[in-house]
């Protein structure tokens, strides 16, 4: 076990715990913001449902961890050199999060992740490192979560107004309180099925990378249970230490929701995680849930959503790519220079 073994999965377990510390908890912010879970409470759902989704869906299906360990190759160089382009790119990742972080903003880690590693392997091996059959996927899953996030939350905000419009506002409060309580432990769930897979899928390329695991006969990893606990434990922990600051941008800042709004803020992006999580699309859970609230108030009408909160965070997303990307490449070359 080398050096550069262990910074690099030190550096892996520092991205998932930044994970769960600015990208977790988008998933619990609505409900925080519709007073169905108090903060505390909220943070302690997303702990729990990420670690259950991190375990129950792995059972289920490994393609978003497969994706993500195939998504660069590393054969012409060295394990040694691999690994230390690893930690670069894990390190790349960590330093754009915190600073997204401490501006509030809830910027995709998924995408951080897949830049940083993209720029990481090129400056190693150069275009021809990046497997570009896996990044299709990541293409086709921005469509999906914008898109598809948007559109599934302007769709079930006004399918559920229009059934429950003569409905008397009692029943219909404490029938979507519960619903929501419900549905956000779904969403917690669904990122840990996502995200969770997404650190996997790197944890294992470094264990690969180090000769602690080998591919099976199809070119992917089978993850042992202590992979999966490790990286559901470091995720809630991240989530517990720094939640609150993105459940506030999230719930708060961009779009003031009701009850049943949250509901199906929360419907719209659970069911777009889930039917990425089950093709192996490594779709961004940022994207599909603030993109799913902005379809429920847009819902209502257009100026009820904070355009101006939902601009800084497309703006996040967008730079996120060629930001994360040149910092993972440029870590890289200095690593490389160093070790």
């Amino acid at each position: 076990m080398n050096l550069a073994f262990l910074i690099s999965m030190l550096l892996v377990l520092g991205v998932v715990f930044v994970n769960g510390w600015t990208d977790a908890p988008n998933a619990i912010g609505s409900a925080v913001a519709t007073r169905v879970f108090r903060p505390r409470t909220a943070i302690l759902v997303a702990m729990i449902f990420n670690f259950l989704g991190v375990l129950l869906m792995t059972a289920i299906s490994t393609q978003v961890a497969d994706t993500l360990s195939n998504m660069v190759d590393f054969s012409s160089a060295s394990h040694g050199d691999a690994l230390i382009v690893m930690a670069a790119a894990m390190f790349a990742i960590v330093v754009w999060a915190v600073a997204a972080w401490a501006f509030g903003i809830p910027t995709s880690e998924s995408h951080a992740l897949i830049a940083g590693l993209t720029g990481a392997a090129m400056a190693l091996g150069g275009i021809g490192a990046i497997n570009m059959g896996e990044w299709q996927k990541v293409l086709i899953g921005l469509a999906v979560s914008s898109v598809l996030g948007f559109g599934a939350g302007f769709g079930f905000a006004k399918l559920i107004a229009r059934l429950f419009y003569r409905a008397d506002r009692r029943r219909t409060e404490r029938f979507f309180t519960a619903g929501q309580a419900v549905s956000a432990c779904g969403m917690a769930f669904l990122h840990g099925a996502q995200d969770g897979q997404k650190f996997m899928g790197v944890m294992m390329l470094a264990l690969f990378l180090n000769g602690m695991v080998q591919k099976n006969a199809g070119g992917t990893f089978d993850i042992p249970l202590w992979v999966m606990v490790l990286c559901s434990a470091v995720m809630g922990l991240g989530t517990l230490v720094g939640g609150w600051r993105i459940i506030k941008a999230v719930g708060f800042d961009m779009v003031h929701l009701q009850k049943y709004q949250g509901f199906a803020s929360d419907l719209a992006a659970g069911g777009c995680l889930l039917l990425s999580s089950l093709t192996g699309l490594p779709v961004s859970t940022t994207h599909t849930k603030t993109t799913a609230i902005m379809g429920v108030g847009a819902a209502r009408r257009f100026s009820s959503v904070n355009w101006g909160v939902a601009r800084e965070m497309i703006l996040a997303w967008v730079l996120t790519f060629p930001g994360c990307g040149l910092i993972g490449y440029g870590m890289a070359k200095l690593f490389l220079h160093l070790f």
